[in-house]
Protein backbone atom coordinates (compact mmCIF):
# COMPACT_ATOMS: atom_id res chain seq x y z
CA UNK A 1 0.00 0.00 0.00
CA UNK A 2 1.38 3.64 -1.52
CA UNK A 3 2.07 5.77 2.12
CA UNK A 4 0.86 8.65 1.94
CA UNK A 5 0.12 11.95 4.35
CA UNK A 6 -2.75 10.16 6.30
CA UNK A 7 -0.65 6.98 6.88
CA UNK A 8 2.51 8.70 7.90
CA UNK A 9 3.88 6.27 10.26
CA UNK A 10 1.84 3.42 9.77
CA UNK A 11 3.88 1.74 7.11
CA UNK A 12 4.35 -1.68 8.89
CA UNK A 13 0.19 -1.64 9.84
CA UNK A 14 -0.30 -1.01 5.78
CA UNK A 15 2.00 -3.53 4.89
CA UNK A 16 0.73 -6.03 6.92
CA UNK A 17 -2.83 -5.36 5.69
CA UNK A 18 -1.32 -5.51 1.91
CA UNK A 19 0.25 -9.22 3.11
CA UNK A 20 -3.59 -10.05 4.37
CA UNK A 21 -5.46 -8.93 0.84
CA UNK A 22 -2.22 -10.78 -1.40
CA UNK A 23 -3.04 -13.77 1.23
CA UNK A 24 -6.72 -13.84 0.14
CA UNK A 25 -6.22 -13.27 -3.14
CA UNK A 26 -4.18 -16.58 -3.71
CA UNK A 27 -6.40 -18.44 -1.50
CA UNK A 28 -5.63 -19.09 1.63
CA UNK A 29 -7.85 -17.19 4.69
CA UNK A 30 -6.66 -13.98 6.84
CA UNK A 31 -7.34 -12.76 9.84
CA UNK A 32 -6.03 -9.46 11.84
CA UNK A 33 -7.40 -8.17 14.85
CA UNK A 34 -6.11 -4.27 15.05
CA UNK A 35 -6.27 -3.10 18.74
CA UNK A 36 -5.98 0.64 19.70
CA UNK A 37 -7.24 3.62 21.30
CA UNK A 38 -10.58 5.92 20.24
CA UNK A 39 -8.88 7.85 17.26
CA UNK A 40 -5.27 6.41 17.08
CA UNK A 41 -6.39 5.52 13.18
CA UNK A 42 -8.05 1.64 13.11
CA UNK A 43 -11.20 3.01 11.29
CA UNK A 44 -8.57 5.21 8.45
CA UNK A 45 -6.88 1.93 7.96
CA UNK A 46 -10.13 -0.21 7.17
CA UNK A 47 -11.15 2.39 5.05
CA UNK A 48 -7.29 2.39 3.48
CA UNK A 49 -8.30 -1.75 2.82
CA UNK A 50 -10.93 -1.08 0.97
CA UNK A 51 -9.40 1.46 -1.47
CA UNK A 52 -6.68 -1.67 -2.24
CA UNK A 53 -9.38 -4.48 -2.66
CA UNK A 54 -11.36 -3.25 -5.31
CA UNK A 55 -11.29 -6.97 -7.05
CA UNK A 56 -12.52 -8.04 -3.37
CA UNK A 57 -16.45 -8.20 -2.43
CA UNK A 58 -17.23 -6.17 0.69
CA UNK A 59 -18.60 -6.37 3.74
CA UNK A 60 -18.46 -3.62 6.17
CA UNK A 61 -20.43 -3.54 9.65
CA UNK A 62 -19.65 -1.69 12.90
CA UNK A 63 -20.12 -2.74 16.16
CA UNK A 64 -23.02 0.00 17.88
CA UNK A 65 -23.57 0.11 21.61
CA UNK A 66 -27.18 0.82 21.58
CA UNK A 67 -27.48 -2.60 19.50
CA UNK A 68 -24.96 -4.75 22.25
CA UNK A 69 -27.86 -6.76 23.46
CA UNK A 70 -29.96 -7.20 20.67
CA UNK A 71 -28.51 -10.85 19.22
CA UNK A 72 -27.14 -11.67 15.99
CA UNK A 73 -27.44 -7.52 14.73
CA UNK A 74 -23.83 -7.39 14.02
CA UNK A 75 -25.06 -11.09 11.59
CA UNK A 76 -27.86 -9.56 10.26
CA UNK A 77 -25.81 -6.53 8.66
CA UNK A 78 -23.01 -8.64 7.56
CA UNK A 79 -25.20 -12.07 6.62
CA UNK A 80 -28.56 -10.41 5.48
CA UNK A 81 -26.72 -9.23 1.86
CA UNK A 82 -25.38 -12.01 1.71
CA UNK A 83 -27.74 -14.82 2.97
CA UNK A 84 -29.90 -14.22 -0.23
CA UNK A 85 -27.16 -15.16 -2.69
CA UNK A 86 -27.08 -18.39 -4.63
CA UNK A 87 -24.24 -19.15 -2.30
CA UNK A 88 -26.03 -19.65 0.36
CA UNK A 89 -27.73 -22.88 -0.85
CA UNK A 90 -24.37 -24.74 -0.87
CA UNK A 91 -25.14 -24.43 2.85
CA UNK A 92 -26.06 -27.60 4.66
CA UNK A 93 -29.66 -27.41 5.52
CA UNK A 94 -29.56 -27.46 9.20
CA UNK A 95 -27.15 -24.86 9.64
CA UNK A 96 -28.81 -22.75 6.94
CA UNK A 97 -32.46 -23.29 8.79
CA UNK A 98 -30.31 -21.55 11.71
CA UNK A 99 -28.83 -18.77 10.53
CA UNK A 100 -32.24 -18.02 8.91
CA UNK A 101 -34.13 -17.81 12.51
CA UNK A 102 -31.05 -15.81 14.14
CA UNK A 103 -31.20 -13.17 11.14
CA UNK A 104 -34.68 -12.99 11.40
CA UNK A 105 -35.46 -14.37 7.89
CA UNK A 106 -37.69 -17.30 9.64
CA UNK A 107 -39.01 -18.14 13.04
CA UNK A 108 -38.42 -21.98 14.76
CA UNK A 109 -36.93 -22.55 18.19
CA UNK A 110 -33.49 -21.13 19.43
CA UNK A 111 -31.25 -21.78 16.89
CA UNK A 112 -28.12 -23.21 18.43
CA UNK A 113 -25.09 -21.21 18.54
CA UNK A 114 -22.49 -24.19 16.55
CA UNK A 115 -25.17 -24.37 13.54
CA UNK A 116 -24.98 -20.54 13.04
CA UNK A 117 -21.47 -19.96 13.56
CA UNK A 118 -21.01 -22.99 11.08
CA UNK A 119 -23.54 -21.19 8.98
CA UNK A 120 -21.55 -18.17 9.27
CA UNK A 121 -18.55 -20.09 8.26
CA UNK A 122 -19.98 -22.13 5.25
CA UNK A 123 -21.67 -18.66 4.13
CA UNK A 124 -18.68 -16.82 3.70
CA UNK A 125 -16.75 -19.63 1.80
CA UNK A 126 -19.04 -20.12 -0.53
CA UNK A 127 -19.39 -16.24 -1.54
CA UNK A 128 -15.24 -16.14 -1.70
CA UNK A 129 -15.80 -19.25 -4.40
CA UNK A 130 -16.89 -16.19 -6.60
CA UNK A 131 -13.82 -13.44 -5.70
CA UNK A 132 -12.21 -12.91 -2.62
CA UNK A 133 -14.54 -11.23 -0.08
CA UNK A 134 -13.19 -8.59 2.42
CA UNK A 135 -15.46 -8.57 6.08
CA UNK A 136 -14.64 -5.75 8.13
CA UNK A 137 -15.70 -5.30 11.84
CA UNK A 138 -15.20 -1.99 13.11
CA UNK A 139 -15.95 -1.06 16.49
CA UNK A 140 -16.27 -4.96 17.30
CA UNK A 141 -15.99 -4.02 20.74
CA UNK A 142 -19.78 -3.11 20.92
CA UNK A 143 -20.68 -6.04 18.78
CA UNK A 144 -23.38 -8.18 20.27
CA UNK A 145 -22.13 -11.42 21.67
CA UNK A 146 -23.92 -13.64 19.95
CA UNK A 147 -22.32 -11.91 16.47
CA UNK A 148 -18.45 -11.80 17.78
CA UNK A 149 -18.60 -15.24 19.03
CA UNK A 150 -20.01 -16.63 15.42
CA UNK A 151 -17.51 -14.40 13.73
CA UNK A 152 -14.64 -15.32 15.78
CA UNK A 153 -15.46 -18.89 15.55
CA UNK A 154 -15.35 -18.38 11.41
CA UNK A 155 -12.17 -16.78 11.47
CA UNK A 156 -10.31 -19.32 13.46
CA UNK A 157 -11.47 -22.00 10.83
CA UNK A 158 -11.56 -20.42 7.67
CA UNK A 159 -8.42 -21.89 5.92
CA UNK A 160 -8.43 -22.54 1.76
CA UNK A 161 -10.95 -20.21 1.40
CA UNK A 162 -9.98 -16.28 -0.38
CA UNK A 163 -11.79 -14.91 2.66
CA UNK A 164 -9.85 -12.20 4.56
CA UNK A 165 -11.37 -10.99 8.06
CA UNK A 166 -10.25 -7.11 9.92
CA UNK A 167 -11.67 -7.01 13.67
CA UNK A 168 -10.43 -3.26 14.63
CA UNK A 169 -11.56 -3.07 18.69
CA UNK A 170 -10.81 -0.19 20.73
CA UNK A 171 -8.58 -0.64 23.82
CA UNK A 172 -8.56 -1.52 26.90
CA UNK A 173 -11.73 -3.45 25.63
CA UNK A 174 -11.37 -7.02 25.75
CA UNK A 175 -13.28 -9.54 24.04
CA UNK A 176 -12.53 -12.72 25.41
CA UNK A 177 -13.52 -14.96 21.95
CA UNK A 178 -11.12 -12.39 19.83
CA UNK A 179 -8.24 -13.60 22.13
CA UNK A 180 -5.25 -15.83 20.31
CA UNK A 181 -6.58 -14.50 17.29
CA UNK A 182 -3.73 -12.99 14.92
CA UNK A 183 -3.38 -9.17 16.33
CA UNK A 184 -1.98 -6.12 15.89
CA UNK A 185 -1.73 -2.75 18.34
CA UNK A 186 -1.77 0.53 16.81
CA UNK A 187 0.05 3.32 19.29
CA UNK A 188 0.29 6.52 18.46
CA UNK A 189 2.96 8.40 15.87
CA UNK A 190 6.60 9.06 16.62
CA UNK A 191 7.56 12.66 17.09
CA UNK A 192 8.56 12.57 13.66
CA UNK A 193 5.50 11.36 11.77
CA UNK A 194 3.55 13.46 14.45
CA UNK A 195 5.05 16.69 13.90
CA UNK A 196 4.22 16.01 10.24
CA UNK A 197 0.27 15.47 10.81
CA UNK A 198 0.35 18.61 12.53
CA UNK A 199 1.76 20.42 10.20
CA UNK A 200 -0.95 19.39 8.01
CA UNK A 201 -3.82 20.61 10.34
CA UNK A 202 -2.10 24.08 11.66
CA UNK A 203 -0.28 25.27 7.99
CA UNK A 204 1.88 28.15 8.70
CA UNK A 205 4.93 28.85 11.14
CA UNK A 206 4.38 27.69 14.59
CA UNK A 207 7.19 27.12 17.36
CA UNK A 208 8.89 24.19 17.38
CA UNK A 209 8.36 23.53 21.43
CA UNK A 210 5.04 24.48 20.96
CA UNK A 211 4.76 21.24 17.79
CA UNK A 212 6.83 19.51 20.77
CA UNK A 213 4.50 19.84 23.48
CA UNK A 214 0.96 19.11 21.46
CA UNK A 215 2.53 15.96 19.63
CA UNK A 216 3.44 14.62 23.08
CA UNK A 217 0.73 15.82 25.22
CA UNK A 218 -1.81 14.08 22.57
CA UNK A 219 0.35 10.74 22.53
CA UNK A 220 0.78 10.93 18.89
CA UNK A 221 -3.13 10.11 18.25
CA UNK A 222 -3.99 11.16 14.88
CA UNK A 223 -7.04 12.21 15.06
CA UNK A 224 -6.60 14.26 18.23
CA UNK A 225 -3.56 16.01 16.02
CA UNK A 226 -5.99 16.97 13.28
CA UNK A 227 -9.03 17.81 15.23
CA UNK A 228 -8.07 18.95 18.79
CA UNK A 229 -6.03 22.28 17.38
CA UNK A 230 -8.01 23.35 14.44
CA UNK A 231 -10.02 25.36 16.41
CA UNK A 232 -7.32 27.07 18.63
CA UNK A 233 -6.79 30.64 18.66
CA UNK A 234 -3.45 31.90 17.62
CA UNK A 235 -2.67 33.08 21.07
CA UNK A 236 -3.33 29.35 22.41
CA UNK A 237 -1.34 28.20 19.88
CA UNK A 238 1.75 30.26 20.73
CA UNK A 239 1.57 28.40 24.05
CA UNK A 240 0.50 25.58 23.35
CA UNK A 241 -2.34 23.53 25.06
CA UNK A 242 -2.80 20.55 27.97
CA UNK A 243 -4.66 17.58 27.86
CA UNK A 244 -5.86 17.04 31.66
CA UNK A 245 -6.04 14.00 31.45
CA UNK A 246 -4.24 11.44 29.08
CA UNK A 247 -7.64 8.75 29.54
CA UNK A 248 -9.93 11.86 28.32
CA UNK A 249 -8.93 11.88 25.34
CA UNK A 250 -12.32 11.13 24.01
CA UNK A 251 -14.35 13.20 26.11
CA UNK A 252 -12.04 16.45 24.26
CA UNK A 253 -12.19 14.72 20.64
CA UNK A 254 -16.14 14.85 21.51
CA UNK A 255 -15.98 18.15 22.51
CA UNK A 256 -14.29 19.35 19.77
CA UNK A 257 -16.88 17.69 17.51
CA UNK A 258 -20.13 19.13 19.58
CA UNK A 259 -18.50 22.65 18.97
CA UNK A 260 -18.97 22.30 14.82
CA UNK A 261 -21.83 20.34 15.03
CA UNK A 262 -23.45 23.69 17.50
CA UNK A 263 -22.11 25.84 14.10
CA UNK A 264 -24.77 23.99 12.03
CA UNK A 265 -28.26 25.09 10.97
CA UNK A 266 -30.52 23.87 13.04
CA UNK A 267 -32.05 20.96 10.64
CA UNK A 268 -28.70 20.13 10.09
CA UNK A 269 -27.88 19.40 13.86
CA UNK A 270 -31.21 17.24 13.72
CA UNK A 271 -30.61 15.46 10.63
CA UNK A 272 -27.08 14.65 12.79
CA UNK A 273 -29.37 13.49 15.84
CA UNK A 274 -31.33 11.08 13.36
CA UNK A 275 -28.30 9.57 12.25
CA UNK A 276 -26.97 8.85 15.63
CA UNK A 277 -30.32 7.70 17.09
CA UNK A 278 -30.46 4.84 14.37
CA UNK A 279 -26.84 3.11 14.75
CA UNK A 280 -27.89 0.50 11.66
CA UNK A 281 -27.05 2.96 9.32
CA UNK A 282 -29.78 2.80 6.45
CA UNK A 283 -29.97 5.75 4.20
CA UNK A 284 -33.75 4.98 2.92
CA UNK A 285 -35.05 5.02 6.68
CA UNK A 286 -32.96 8.28 7.43
CA UNK A 287 -34.32 10.36 4.45
CA UNK A 288 -37.60 9.03 5.55
CA UNK A 289 -37.27 9.76 8.88
CA UNK A 290 -36.26 13.21 7.81
CA UNK A 291 -38.99 14.01 5.89
CA UNK A 292 -41.62 13.62 8.65
CA UNK A 293 -39.76 16.13 10.83
CA UNK A 294 -39.58 18.54 7.84
CA UNK A 295 -35.72 18.33 7.14
CA UNK A 296 -34.90 18.97 3.63
CA UNK A 297 -32.41 16.90 1.66
CA UNK A 298 -30.15 19.84 1.67
CA UNK A 299 -29.33 19.29 5.66
CA UNK A 300 -26.76 17.22 4.88
CA UNK A 301 -24.68 19.63 2.97
CA UNK A 302 -23.13 21.60 6.05
CA UNK A 303 -22.65 18.44 7.79
CA UNK A 304 -20.41 16.36 5.11
CA UNK A 305 -18.55 20.63 4.33
CA UNK A 306 -17.96 19.71 8.37
CA UNK A 307 -16.81 16.32 7.44
CA UNK A 308 -18.96 15.49 10.09
CA UNK A 309 -21.63 12.88 8.11
CA UNK A 310 -22.13 11.48 4.57
CA UNK A 311 -24.91 9.68 3.57
CA UNK A 312 -24.82 7.54 0.52
CA UNK A 313 -25.68 3.72 0.27
CA UNK A 314 -25.21 3.95 3.58
CA UNK A 315 -25.09 6.48 6.64
CA UNK A 316 -21.87 7.01 7.83
CA UNK A 317 -20.13 9.30 10.31
CA UNK A 318 -16.83 10.75 9.81
CA UNK A 319 -15.64 9.05 13.34
CA UNK A 320 -17.53 6.74 16.08
CA UNK A 321 -16.79 9.59 18.16
CA UNK A 322 -19.11 12.34 16.24
CA UNK A 323 -22.36 9.86 17.03
CA UNK A 324 -21.20 9.22 20.36
CA UNK A 325 -21.11 13.02 20.79
CA UNK A 326 -24.01 14.13 19.01
CA UNK A 327 -26.61 11.28 20.98
CA UNK A 328 -24.61 12.31 23.99
CA UNK A 329 -25.36 16.05 24.08
CA UNK A 330 -28.69 16.04 22.74
CA UNK A 331 -31.78 16.95 25.32
CA UNK A 332 -33.68 14.36 26.13
CA UNK A 333 -36.44 15.89 24.01
CA UNK A 334 -34.89 16.22 21.21
CA UNK A 335 -33.29 11.93 21.54
CA UNK A 336 -37.20 10.76 21.94
CA UNK A 337 -38.34 12.98 19.33
CA UNK A 338 -35.70 11.18 16.87
CA UNK A 339 -36.68 8.09 18.16
CA UNK A 340 -40.40 8.74 17.50
CA UNK A 341 -39.54 9.99 13.92
CA UNK A 342 -37.60 6.51 13.08
CA UNK A 343 -40.22 4.32 14.70
CA UNK A 344 -42.86 5.36 12.44
CA UNK A 345 -41.13 5.12 9.07
CA UNK A 346 -39.80 1.42 10.57
CA UNK A 347 -41.49 -1.08 9.13
CA UNK A 348 -43.37 -3.08 11.37
CA UNK A 349 -43.39 -6.35 9.11
CA UNK A 350 -40.01 -6.41 8.15
CA UNK A 351 -38.32 -4.95 11.19
CA UNK A 352 -40.73 -5.21 14.16
CA UNK A 353 -38.41 -5.23 16.96
CA UNK A 354 -36.23 -2.66 15.83
CA UNK A 355 -39.65 -0.18 15.45
CA UNK A 356 -40.41 -1.20 18.86
CA UNK A 357 -37.09 -0.37 20.46
CA UNK A 358 -36.93 3.66 18.67
CA UNK A 359 -41.22 3.48 20.55
CA UNK A 360 -40.10 2.50 23.61
CA UNK A 361 -37.01 5.27 23.59
CA UNK A 362 -39.62 7.62 22.68
CA UNK A 363 -41.74 7.31 25.36
CA UNK A 364 -41.79 9.98 27.77
CA UNK A 365 -44.84 8.18 29.42
CA UNK A 366 -45.65 4.36 30.49
CA UNK A 367 -47.76 3.01 27.26
CA UNK A 368 -49.30 -0.24 27.79
CA UNK A 369 -49.57 -0.53 23.54
CA UNK A 370 -45.64 0.17 23.32
CA UNK A 371 -44.84 -2.38 26.83
CA UNK A 372 -47.10 -4.76 24.79
CA UNK A 373 -45.24 -4.52 21.54
CA UNK A 374 -42.10 -4.99 23.48
CA UNK A 375 -43.23 -7.85 25.14
CA UNK A 376 -43.97 -9.92 21.81
CA UNK A 377 -40.37 -8.51 20.78
CA UNK A 378 -39.11 -10.20 24.10
CA UNK A 379 -40.46 -13.72 22.52
CA UNK A 380 -39.14 -13.45 19.00
CA UNK A 381 -35.47 -12.73 20.66
CA UNK A 382 -36.42 -15.63 22.77
CA UNK A 383 -36.99 -17.98 19.98
CA UNK A 384 -33.75 -16.74 18.59
CA UNK A 385 -31.98 -17.83 21.04
CA UNK A 386 -31.10 -13.99 22.39
CA UNK A 387 -31.76 -14.24 25.93
CA UNK A 388 -29.88 -11.07 26.31
CA UNK A 389 -32.26 -8.82 24.20
CA UNK A 390 -35.01 -10.78 26.12
CA UNK A 391 -34.32 -9.17 29.23
CA UNK A 392 -33.46 -5.33 26.94
CA UNK A 393 -36.70 -6.01 26.07
CA UNK A 394 -38.79 -6.99 29.01
CA UNK A 395 -37.05 -4.78 31.43
CA UNK A 396 -38.16 -1.32 29.12
CA UNK A 397 -41.93 -2.97 28.93
CA UNK A 398 -41.54 -3.48 32.67
CA UNK A 399 -41.10 0.42 32.59
CA UNK A 400 -43.49 1.36 30.46
CA UNK A 401 -46.37 -0.68 31.99
CA UNK A 402 -49.12 1.16 33.74
CA UNK A 403 -50.74 -2.09 35.17
CA UNK A 404 -49.02 -2.39 38.54
CA UNK A 405 -49.91 -6.54 38.41
CA UNK A 406 -49.03 -6.49 34.56
CA UNK A 407 -45.78 -4.25 35.61
CA UNK A 408 -44.49 -6.98 38.17
CA UNK A 409 -45.47 -9.94 36.36
CA UNK A 410 -42.81 -8.46 33.20
CA UNK A 411 -40.44 -7.38 35.99
CA UNK A 412 -39.77 -10.82 37.12
CA UNK A 413 -39.72 -12.26 34.05
CA UNK A 414 -37.00 -9.75 33.20
CA UNK A 415 -35.12 -10.86 36.18
CA UNK A 416 -35.74 -14.34 34.82
CA UNK A 417 -34.26 -13.69 31.40
CA UNK A 418 -31.48 -11.19 32.96
CA UNK A 419 -30.12 -14.08 35.23
CA UNK A 420 -29.97 -16.70 32.38
CA UNK A 421 -28.27 -13.53 30.25
CA UNK A 422 -25.60 -13.96 33.20
CA UNK A 423 -25.92 -11.08 34.84
CA UNK A 424 -26.75 -11.57 38.49
CA UNK A 425 -26.84 -8.00 39.96
CA UNK A 426 -29.38 -6.81 37.07
CA UNK A 427 -31.40 -9.72 38.02
CA UNK A 428 -31.48 -9.17 41.81
CA UNK A 429 -32.11 -5.29 41.48
CA UNK A 430 -34.89 -6.64 38.58
CA UNK A 431 -36.48 -9.53 41.63
CA UNK A 432 -36.58 -6.23 44.35
CA UNK A 433 -38.40 -4.46 42.43
CA UNK A 434 -40.80 -7.08 41.01
CA UNK A 435 -41.18 -7.59 44.99
CA UNK A 436 -42.80 -4.37 45.51
CA UNK A 437 -45.79 -4.97 43.17
CA UNK A 438 -48.66 -7.35 43.71
CA UNK A 439 -47.77 -10.96 43.45
CA UNK A 440 -49.92 -13.85 42.94
CA UNK A 441 -48.87 -16.84 45.55
CA UNK A 442 -46.78 -18.52 42.44
CA UNK A 443 -45.29 -15.64 41.50
CA UNK A 444 -43.98 -14.62 45.29
CA UNK A 445 -42.97 -18.23 45.41
CA UNK A 446 -40.85 -17.20 42.19
CA UNK A 447 -39.55 -14.17 43.64
CA UNK A 448 -38.02 -16.79 46.39
CA UNK A 449 -36.82 -19.33 43.81
CA UNK A 450 -34.95 -16.25 41.88
CA UNK A 451 -33.14 -15.25 45.15
CA UNK A 452 -32.16 -18.67 45.55
CA UNK A 453 -30.73 -19.22 42.21
CA UNK A 454 -29.10 -15.73 42.12
CA UNK A 455 -27.23 -17.05 45.17
CA UNK A 456 -26.94 -20.50 43.95
CA UNK A 457 -25.20 -19.23 40.65
CA UNK A 458 -23.14 -15.86 41.72
CA UNK A 459 -21.13 -17.93 44.83
CA UNK A 460 -22.05 -21.51 44.93
CA UNK A 461 -21.89 -20.74 48.41
CA UNK A 462 -23.65 -21.55 51.83
CA UNK A 463 -26.75 -19.51 51.48
CA UNK A 464 -28.31 -21.62 48.25
CA UNK A 465 -29.06 -24.79 49.82
CA UNK A 466 -31.73 -23.39 52.36
CA UNK A 467 -33.04 -20.82 50.46
CA UNK A 468 -33.59 -23.17 47.16
CA UNK A 469 -35.33 -25.39 49.54
CA UNK A 470 -37.40 -23.14 50.94
CA UNK A 471 -39.00 -22.03 47.36
CA UNK A 472 -38.81 -25.82 46.88
CA UNK A 473 -41.49 -25.81 49.53
CA UNK A 474 -43.35 -23.25 48.31
CA UNK A 475 -44.01 -24.73 44.75
CA UNK A 476 -45.10 -27.85 45.86
CA UNK A 477 -49.17 -26.85 46.01
CA UNK A 478 -48.55 -24.68 43.08
CA UNK A 479 -46.25 -26.12 40.69
CA UNK A 480 -45.05 -30.10 41.03
CA UNK A 481 -42.58 -30.26 38.17
CA UNK A 482 -40.78 -26.82 39.00
CA UNK A 483 -40.77 -27.83 42.73
CA UNK A 484 -38.89 -31.26 41.98
CA UNK A 485 -36.62 -29.22 39.81
CA UNK A 486 -35.77 -26.56 42.76
CA UNK A 487 -35.40 -29.92 44.80
CA UNK A 488 -32.65 -30.69 42.51
CA UNK A 489 -30.98 -27.55 42.77
CA UNK A 490 -30.97 -27.62 46.38
CA UNK A 491 -29.63 -31.14 46.13
CA UNK A 492 -26.93 -30.08 43.99
CA UNK A 493 -25.89 -27.17 46.23
CA UNK A 494 -25.82 -28.88 49.05
CA UNK A 495 -23.27 -31.31 47.34
CA UNK A 496 -21.43 -28.38 46.08
CA UNK A 497 -20.97 -26.18 49.33
CA UNK A 498 -20.79 -29.49 51.46
CA UNK A 499 -19.68 -28.63 55.25
CA UNK A 500 -19.81 -24.79 54.77
CA UNK A 501 -23.76 -24.70 54.20
CA UNK A 502 -25.68 -24.90 57.57
CA UNK A 503 -27.26 -28.10 57.31
CA UNK A 504 -25.84 -29.31 53.76
CA UNK A 505 -24.69 -32.90 55.27
CA UNK A 506 -28.96 -33.06 56.63
CA UNK A 507 -30.23 -32.03 53.05
CA UNK A 508 -28.17 -34.06 50.84
CA UNK A 509 -29.73 -36.91 52.82
CA UNK A 510 -33.07 -35.62 53.20
CA UNK A 511 -33.72 -34.59 49.55
CA UNK A 512 -33.32 -37.34 47.96
CA UNK A 513 -36.40 -39.19 49.81
CA UNK A 514 -38.48 -36.81 49.28
CA UNK A 515 -37.76 -36.64 45.77
CA UNK A 516 -38.50 -39.87 45.21
CA UNK A 517 -42.03 -39.74 47.23
CA UNK A 518 -43.09 -36.78 44.43
CA UNK A 519 -41.48 -38.78 41.39
CA UNK A 520 -44.85 -39.90 40.27
CA UNK A 521 -46.16 -36.09 40.24
CA UNK A 522 -43.95 -34.80 37.78
CA UNK A 523 -41.60 -36.32 34.79
CA UNK A 524 -37.79 -35.82 35.51
CA UNK A 525 -35.86 -33.14 34.34
CA UNK A 526 -32.06 -32.25 34.02
CA UNK A 527 -31.07 -30.63 37.64
CA UNK A 528 -28.48 -27.71 35.33
CA UNK A 529 -30.07 -24.25 36.67
CA UNK A 530 -27.86 -23.05 33.21
CA UNK A 531 -29.94 -24.55 30.63
CA UNK A 532 -33.34 -24.25 32.21
CA UNK A 533 -36.05 -21.57 32.77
Amino acid sequence: MAANLDFLGRASECELLEQLLADARGGLSSVIVVRGAAGIGKTALLRQAVEQATDFRVAQIAGAEAEMELPFAGLHQLCAPLFGRPDAMAIPKPQRDALSVALGVSFGAPPDPFLVALAVLGLLSAVAEERPLLCLVDDAQWLDAASSHALAFAARRLQADSVAIVFAVRDPHIRPELKGLPEVTVGGLDAKAGAALLAKAIPGRLDERVRQRIVAETRGNPLALLELPRDMTAVELSGGFELPDAADLAGRLEDRYLQRVRELPEATQQLLLLAAADPVGDAALLWRAAATLSIAITAITPAAEAQLLEIGVRVRFHHPLVRSAVYRAAPLGDRRRAHEALAEVSDADVDPDRRAWHRALAAAEPDESVAAELERSAGRAQLRGGIAATAAFLERAAGLTVDPAHRARRTLAAAQAKHQAGAPEAARALVASAQEGPLDPLQRAQVDLMRAQIAFTSNRGKDAPPLLMGAAKQLESLNVPLARETYLDALMAAQLAGRFAPGACRLSVMLPARLRRRRHRGPPICCSTASRR
